[in-house]
């Protein structure tokens, strides 16, 4: 089942990265990012048209309380969501507390190990200090940059899906998930 989650007051770090939660003055740092072509598509989103558009969407993601802004050398980079996974789709899931996290990182960020980074903080914060069983994420086929950073952050194919993105379109999808029970020894062997 969707185990409520709440990380308004919630600020993880890592080596080089703060996890935080999103605030008006990101509003710039999240245009930046968003309206570069490549980077939405990725996810499932076109690149925001203006500053308008990207203002809707840091507003949903402070009112959710379950979006992380990637904060990396004093400037929001990225998103890291904390989403509700489908409970229809996946009913051998509703006696466990579950999630589904999705990211997004500034195209100038890429191919430095962050998003890797910001995926294992969280994925400690959601075993160790919510609790959870299992946390789920998936990647488009096509997208094999998120495929390695799940790899590398121990999720394992769980099942081939279709996923209707909001560029009307259907996607090839891989769902991974990664269970307590496996990080737990996946963190003994890193």
């Amino acid at each position: 089942m969707n185990y409520t989650i709440d990380i308004s007051n919630t600020v993880l770090r890592t080596g080089r990265l703060i996890l935080r939660p999103w605030r008006e003055n990101d509003l710039e740092n999240l245009f930046r990012y968003a309206s570069v072509d490549g980077v939405g598509q990725m996810a499932g989103w076109l690149p925001h048209k203006n500053i308008e558009e990207s203002g809707k969407i840091l507003r949903m993601f402070m009112d959710s309380k379950s979006t992380f802004c990637i904060e990396y050398e004093g400037r929001a980079v990225g998103s890291l969501g904390i989403d509700m996974y489908d409970e229809k789709q996946f009913p051998e899931f509703n006696s466990l507390r579950c999630r589904e996290i999705g990211y997004v990182l500034a195209k100038e960020c890429w191919g430095k190990g962050l998003m890797t980074e910001a995926v294992k903080e969280v994925i400690r914060y959601l075993f160790e200090e919510e609790g959870l069983d299992c946390i789920f994420c998936g990647h488009f086929l096509r997208n094999t940059v998120s495929a390695r950073v799940q790899e590398k952050c121990g999720f394992k194919h769980y099942r081939f899906t279709e996923y209707e993105t909001f560029m009307d379109t259907i996607e090839d999808n891989e769902v991974n998930i990664l269970t307590r029970e496996d990080w737990e020894k996946y963190k003994i062997v890193r």
